[in-house]
């Protein structure tokens, strides 16, 4: 089962080279690695130029003008050529080697998944853990809960981009989260939860920091549940806070950023 990892990019050049480096050594070899750079000005594509021959042929990448991250990320669906596709974003990195080696096997052992998620970490800058996400199967109603995968361990095969769609860049950073909510509970693809870590992920992003974000966010998600014909309860919020602030180590220092 050959899986498509694609990374999207600008300006990276501070951490791409971790991003780059934890897929290079991953023990299943069976991938292909997509790099969708939004035109940097910086040192990136020199990054991206200088790692390509270590993967021998196993990475395509392009660079040029993008209308934004869900619009590269659809580039990159578009690219893929797996059965399975993934995202890994610039300033994250893969926990281990052996990721996708235990993803494939995870679709292996359920065949009648359509997508595999997992756990992740969030570290600060000094790569100290400072909130993880915990996963867990997937129940009908389980979105309404204020529950969702973390997308950057959801791995979904790629029948389902061809039949139900890609991002919707015009929702903005809940984007992610509608294309799992459109996948699962709307058109009810199959999924598994992988109980491991997968993913570090470095906070600092559009939707990691802060009491803020969460609301901003949380209202994202509302329009998502209307763009789908889907309930949204009136406690929603309630609920998508709650599960934020029970998966942090520090709920006051997370929340006042």
């Amino acid at each position: 089962m050959k899986i498509t990892v694609i990374t999207v990019c600008y300006n990276s050049e501070a951490t791409l080279g971790d991003t780059i480096h934890s897929v290079l050594n991953q023990s299943n070899k069976d991938y292909e690695y997509i790099i969708v750079d939004g035109n940097s000005n910086d040192k990136t594509v020199e990054i991206i130029r200088s790692s390509e021959k270590a993967f021998s042929g196993r990475m395509r990448w392009i660079s040029e003008p993008d209308q934004g991250i869900y619009d590269a990320m659809n580039k990159g669906i578009r690219m893929a050529t797996g059965e399975v596709i993934g995202f890994l974003n610039a300033d994250d990195y893969y926990q281990d080697n052996h990721v996708l080696r235990d993803i494939a096997q995870a679709f292996c052992a359920n065949p009648e998944a359509d997508a595999i998620h997992g756990d992740l970490d969030y570290i600060n800058k000094e790569r100290k853990v400072v909130r993880s996400w915990r996963g867990k199967e997937y129940t009908p109603g389980s979105f309404q809960k204020g529950w969702s995968p973390a997308h950057p361990t959801f791995y979904c095969k790629r029948q389902c981009f061809e039949q139900f769609g890609p991002f919707v860049p015009a929702i903005g950073s809940a984007a992610d989260f509608e294309l799992m909510l459109r996948f699962t509970e709307r058109f009810g693809i199959r999924t598994r939860h992988l109980q491991r870590s997968m993913v570090f992920m470095r906070t600092g992003g559009s939707s990691t920091n802060g009491l803020k974000a969460i609301m901003r966010n949380t209202k994202q998600n509302r329009q998502a549940f209307l763009l789908n014909s889907l309930p949204c309860p009136l406690l929603y919020p309630v609920a998508r806070l709650w599960h934020k602030i029970f998966s942090v180590k520090n709920p006051f220092n997370y929340l006042s950023q």
